[in-house]
């Protein structure tokens, strides 16, 4: 039944983002637009920034809008950078903005200036501040009920008054908070809650440094489970957890499906992660900044509306998260297209791939 309900949900999806593209042409609007969509995107320390979004929107504005132009910047983790990277753009005369921000509050200046340059800003991934135009991401309370759901799973007898370490995101970032308050809703009450850090930057080296404090503190025998917020912290938290020596390794949980995360998965290094089919978020993102940019509403595009501190019913997309473990593997990541089993399965992980039924 999930297989079927997310299949419907993918058909909604594109028809939907069919019927806007469709509503463009019979207006005449596309074909000759000559616009800019601004794309700014927080990071490279984690994979999916360069590796999908960023071609996924890219994409799309061109089937959207052949004669449109995306103007890109990475703000490598600093707002400063970031704010510069908006400010020039809109200097520029960008048509739009798609605006995955680094810090909410420290961008809030600019998400205003784009506004009284009428330059329309989609918040991406992360719930900007300001007036921003709409708003596009997953639910970020589903994604951390997914992993401690999952962490629960992954412990066994463990998961009753269990130890869990929570390896939390970015306190700067809006999703941090939302990913926590889900993952604790699944855990409280049920397990014991031993350390809880904040990673600076989501990087997998401050992950590290935080679990062998963990591991230095509690021993290396009280630790049942790792709540790690995605997958470069999850790297991190695995680390240091075999520099230790302990084994077998407890279930850790991850998000965002990196390639390396999934390997992992396989290996039985890492018990999940958290799949965001990143396909239907670039495309609503795209939508929505190419409507703005020629002009016209976003009724069609969306589904909810937001709130943010700043800003009452924000037009909105929330997609649906999806766990995924050695076992969902084939029917999720590989069924959608995002890795090939030959990816996945390298030579050394062949045997691993047999056990679990990833095979050709």
């Amino acid at each position: 039944m999930r297989g079927r309900r997310w299949r419907v949900f993918v058909a909604l999806m594109a028809g939907v983002l069919a019927t806007s593209l469709a509503g463009c042409t019979e207006n005449g609007e596309q074909g000759d637009d000559n616009l800019t969509v601004g794309l700014l995107l927080p990071s490279r320390a984690v994979p999916r920034w360069e590796q999908s979004d960023k071609p996924l929107i890219e994409k799309r504005v061109k089937e959207l809008c052949p004669d449109c132009t995306v103007m890109y910047a990475n703000a490598e983790n600093d707002a400063a950078s970031q704010r510069q990277q908006m400010n020039s753009m809109i200097t520029r005369g960008v048509s739009a903005l798609i605006l995955d921000v680094v810090d909410p509050k420290a961008l809030r200046s600019s998400v205003r200036a784009a506004d009284r340059e009428g330059i329309p800003v989609v918040a991406y991934d992360r719930l900007a501040e300001g007036p921003i135009s709409g708003f596009v991401s997953f639910n970020g309370g589903q994604v951390g009920r997914l992993q401690g759901a999952a962490l629960l799973k992954g412990m066994g007898a463990r998961a009753d008054d269990g130890g869990v370490v929570m390896m939390n995101g970015d306190p700067s970032s809006p999703n941090a908070a939302w990913y926590e308050g889900g993952s604790r809703a699944v855990l409280q009450d049920k397990v014991r809650i031993l350390k809880s850090y904040s990673t600076l930057g989501w990087r997998t080296e401050n992950a590290h440094d935080h679990m062998s404090a963990a591991i230095s503190d509690l021993g290396p025998n009280q630790i049942d489970g790792v709540l790690a917020a995605n997958d470069s912290i999850a790297a991190g938290v695995i680390a240091a957890l075999k520099s230790a020596r302990i084994s077998p390794l407890p279930p850790v949980t991850g998000q965002d499906a990196d390639l390396d995360a999934v390997r992992r998965i396989v290996e039985g290094e890492q018990y999940m992660t958290v799949y965001k089919p990143f396909r239907l978020e670039t495309e609503a993102a795209a939508a929505m900044a190419v409507a703005l940019a020629r002009g016209n509403d976003l009724e069609s595009l969306v589904t909810r509306n937001v709130d943010t501190p700043t800003t009452k019913d924000v037009p909105a997309v929330l997609l649906t998260p999806i766990a995924v473990t050695a076992e969902t593997i084939g029917r999720t990541l590989v069924r959608d297209g995002v890795y090939t089993i030959d990816q996945i399965c390298t030579p050394k992980l062949r045997p691993a791939c047999d056990r679990i039924g990833l095979t050709r």
